[in-house]
């Protein structure tokens, strides 16, 4: 198991190890698994959480501990696979790194079970890769290319892999938390996005969340970057002419389509089928999601806008007067410089989740008037009972969801449903 980059066929399995171990047992992780126990690997699985459905994990054969970190689950263990959402720190993942086991993130098993001739496209940023990833998706199909969608949207890389065929494309949506414990994934294209500051509270500093984020760049073909980023590659801006305008409104998505059309031709796809793409592609939930339009008032749903970046190009998407929905769960952000930017067009701030009080202080230092809700109900009522015809609704919180949902996407579809509700 070297770093020298390995044959990619899933019957090439001189690396495979034979005893592993699964950190997290959500989506990637049961990915992960149940790739290494169809390969005939002894496979343990652990999650701190004691109340997960084992699933088809146990119909495999996978040796499930649920509720502990107990490190007697590394004896005998030649690699530990590590699901995104497991911080690094973590007390198996750090105790593996002290005794010298392999530590690979789920994409890199993922990377090295890819079939011979399977082209990879990475995407990678702060905020976009989804819509980037989807819109790329939707272009290779539009040039009758046979791609899947993985990584961090999607299928998870290794659940790719086990469907994927020879000579096809995947194009893979990678976070800083899959990128940082890559050691051979290699992209034919590699994407870069934007970088702000983001996660922190799992990475501690910008600087190692950025580090993260270019290891996408380390053994990449091609690379496509924001003009100006400051690394040779391919450059694009939302400045950039393209074969056709994006159907996705906002500026910020016709960066994402200027990236997309970067990438797309950088892996060989005519302009005939980017441009097709670009007029058709509908965008992704959850990403300035039109939901309702009730009595001349547009309600939008940018639940993914999860820091102030996001959230900055989701109200600079709307000229209209704007009802905005902020709050959530903490990061780690400065919300000053994002409150004071506010553009004017903003008529109502409603609050809600754990970071009332710091977005509170940061508004009131920007002279912003603001009113808490305390949850998504309250202020949608509160909303609807202040929008005029011609407003804009958007949640576009600007904060994490794990104060008061799973994730951003049943934040998304409680709003969706709260607001397909109103009478």
């Amino acid at each position: 198991m070297s770093g020298t980059r390995p044959e990619r066929t899933p019957t090439a399995g001189s690396w495979l190890p034979r005893r592993a171990l699964v950190l997290g047992v959500a989506r990637s992780g049961q990915g992960a698994a149940l790739a290494l126990a169809s390969r005939g690997v002894t496979t343990l699985a652990a999650d701190r959480s004691a109340d997960l459905d084992p699933g088809r994990l146990a119909t495999a054969g996978v040796e499930l501990h649920l509720g502990t970190e107990d490190e007697s689950l590394l004896e005998g263990v030649d690699l530990v696979v590590k699901s995104p959402g497991v911080p690094g720190e973590s007390p198996l993942a750090a105790e593996a790194r002290r005794r010298g086991i392999p530590l690979w993130s789920e994409v890199e098993l993922g990377y090295r079970l890819l079939p011979a001739g399977t082209r990879l496209i990475g995407v990678t940023g702060t905020n976009g890769k989804t819509t980037t990833t989807e819109l790329l998706g939707a272009i290779l199909r539009a040039a009758d290319r046979d791609v899947e969608v993985a990584g961090n949207v999607g299928h998870a890389l290794t659940a790719a892999a086990e469907t994927a065929q020879p000579d096809s494309w995947i194009v893979c949506e990678l976070s800083s938390f899959q990128l940082e414990d890559v050691e051979t994934l290699s992209c034919d294209v590699a994407v870069l996005l934007n970088l702000e500051p983001d996660h922190l509270d799992r990475h501690g500093s910008f600087e190692a969340y950025r580090d993260a984020k270019l290891r996408i760049f380390e053994r990449a073909r091609a690379k496509v970057v924001p003009r100006g980023f400051g690394i040779d590659g391919i450059e694009f801006s939302a400045d950039d002419p393209l074969p056709a305008e994006p159907l996705i409104p906002g500026r910020h998505n016709r960066e994402n389509a200027a990236a997309a059309t970067a990438a797309a031709r950088a892996a060989g796809v005519p302009d005939d089928a980017i441009a097709e793409a670009l007029r058709t592609f509908p965008g992704v939930p959850h990403r300035l999601e039109l939901v309702r339009e009730l009595r001349g008032v547009r309600w939008i749903n940018d639940s993914k806008a999860t820091n102030t970046a996001a959230a900055r190009r989701g109200v600079a998407a709307y000229d209209a007067p704007l009802r905005l929905i902020l709050g959530g769960s903490l990061k780690g952000e400065d919300f000053g410089p994002f409150a004071r930017d506010l553009p004017a067009n903003v008529a109502s701030i409603y609050l809600i989740g754990e970071a009332s009080d710091e977005l509170a202080a940061a508004l009131d230092s920007a002279g912003r008037a603001y009113e808490r809700a305390g949850d998504l109900a309250t202020a949608i009522a509160r909303a609807a009972a202040a929008a005029e015809p011609g407003d804009v609704v958007v949640l576009s919180p600007a904060c994490a969801s794990f104060d008061q949902f799973t994730n951003f996407e049943e934040r998304g579809d409680t709003f969706r449903r709260l607001v397909e509700e109103l009478p």
